[in-house]
């Protein structure tokens, strides 16, 4: 993912971040670093709004090759083995 992708050697900001308190608690229990799963999940969510992004702006191309693939089938569909 995007955060395992990252270098190390960012240097890093300190936020506040709100959270339910029983959310909070709970992860507390369980010994999740609070720092550590915010970060994880701001960066899934980063991927998600690109790949959304990624979609958006390709989504003329993307119906454009599946309408020619409709209408006059796989490019070199004569070559495949299965």
């Amino acid at each position: 993912m995007l955060a395992a992708n990252r270098s190390r050697t960012v240097t890093k900001r300190a936020t506040n971040v709100s959270l339910p308190e029983d959310l909070l608690s709970e992860a507390k229990a369980l010994h999740i670093n609070i720092s550590q799963a915010a970060e994880a999940g701001v960066a899934q969510a980063i991927a998600q709004a690109r790949n959304e992004l990624w979609l958006a702006e390709n989504q003329e191309a993307i119906e454009s090759s599946n309408a020619y693939v409709e209408k006059h089938g796989l490019p070199l569909a004569k070559y495949r083995m299965f």
